[in-house]
């Protein structure tokens, strides 16, 4: 009898580590994506290697899962990263009546820090504006938004791993109640064909509740946009945070030669459906002068949005940030009835490859297969060497 087959939809990170996983496992696996890899929210985030921090006081949840797989990253993605660290800073006296709450978070969460001295951190970051009262450094870090998830699809190849690109996921085939594969359309083509499965895994982050809704099933989802501004010039080495609750335009990320500005938050209902507004880009630059004061006259190189993939009801947010960044696994046998069909949705492209162990494990206990996780200490192929393996 051959390997199990399971097909993936969504070919953003979370899709890609679930590959890796399942190759190394043993299982013969197909991804499909309607665009290039990446092209969804996976390739617009922040570029922020997340040490939970931003989360210690509110979602202390997806804190801990955060600093948990920022150090595993490190260990099995050399080089991906710019580990650069990142300051939390406290500007004003609604800031520092923060302070307290946060370092309890962090000690909470076990996210290592480092206060240092306002003195310090100017010298560290002269752009940095000079009213800060406190400042703490964590494990922050910076990756190019393509690369890790590159990383994760190229070594799935490598262990059998089909990708294919371009193909869009129009109908999940079913027998009874029982999903058996994909009806897809090749977009190059223009042709519809089907793909057998013994399972597929729903991977498609924002749009989890829409492919769900192909087998009559629900997915509590709010798709969470934000609006992100890059500005010319590296004004900060490393990643600046206001020392308070999320909030609009309260991160600078460097990125190469540019510094990325973010975000702002709100709630639709169609991920493909994201109004970029005037008045959040400048909101960007309002709120990020406030950690910076040169980017307020900083020439925009390019301003994006992307939705977050959040787990809540409809109804549940306003704005977004009410909402957690931890992430769910439904098995729709137990959540709506159909066998052979499990969602993953929610958590950040910090979190992605501790999202595919947890959805993996679920798997091999549909498949009968007793096979651990290796993915905590494979070290990743480069990313080139997706492209290598396709030509």
């Amino acid at each position: 009898m051959g390997k199990p087959h399971v097909v993936i939809i969504g070919g953003g990170a979370t899709g890609a580590a679930l590959a890796h996983d399942l190759t190394l496992r043993g299982v013969r696996v197909t991804v499909v994506e309607r665009g290039e890899v990446t092209s969804g929210t996976t390739g617009r985030h922040h570029g922020l290697l997340h040490s939970g921090a931003r989360y210690a006081v509110k979602d202390q949840e997806s804190a801990k899962e955060c600093i948990q797989e920022n150090m595993i990253l490190r260990k099995i993605a050399p080089d991906t990263f710019e580990l650069n660290n990142g300051l939390f800073v406290a500007i004003t006296e609604e800031d520092m009546a923060y302070h307290s709450a946060f370092i309890d978070g962090l000690e909470t969460c076990g996210i290592p820090y480092k206060e240092i001295t306002p003195k310090e951190a100017l010298q560290r970051e002269p752009n940095l504006n000079p009213a800060v009262k406190a400042v703490v450094e964590v494990p922050d870090g910076t990756m190019d938004a393509m690369r890790l998830p590159l990383r994760f699809f190229a070594t799935a190849q490598s262990n059998g791993a089909i990708i294919k690109t371009y193909t869009e996921a129009m109908e999940l085939l079913m027998s009874g109640k029982t999903i058996t594969g994909v009806r897809v359309r090749d977009h190059v083509t223009e042709k519809d064909y089907d793909i057998g499965a013994d399972i597929v895994i729903n991977a498609s982050g924002a749009w989890s509740d829409k492919i769900a809704a192909m087998a009559g099933v629900h997915v509590p989802l709010q798709p969470s946009p934000g609006v992100l501004v890059a500005v010319y010039g590296r004004w900060n080495n490393m990643v600046l945070n206001r020392m308070h609750r999320s909030g609009d335009g309260d991160i600078i990320l460097p990125q190469r030669t540019l510094s990325v500005i973010g975000t702002s938050s709100w709630v639709v209902k169609d991920p493909d459906q994201l109004e970029m507004k005037k008045e959040h880009i400048q909101l960007m630059y309002k709120m990020g002068s406030v950690l910076v004061p040169g980017v307020k006259h900083a020439k925009m190189r390019a301003a994006w949005a992307a939705a977050r993939p959040l787990i809540g009801s409809e109804g549940e947010a306003s704005t977004g940030r009410e909402l957690s960044r931890t992430f769910k696994c439904f098995d729709h046998a137990d959540h709506g009835g159909v066998e052979g069909f499990v969602t993953i949705a929610g958590g950040k492209a910090t979190t992605a490859r501790g999202m595919a162990e947890v959805t993996t494990d679920i798997v091999m206990k549909k498949l009968r297969m007793n096979v651990p996780c290796r993915t905590r200490d494979v070290v990743l192929l480069p990313h080139t060497a997706y492209y290598r393996r396709r030509m």
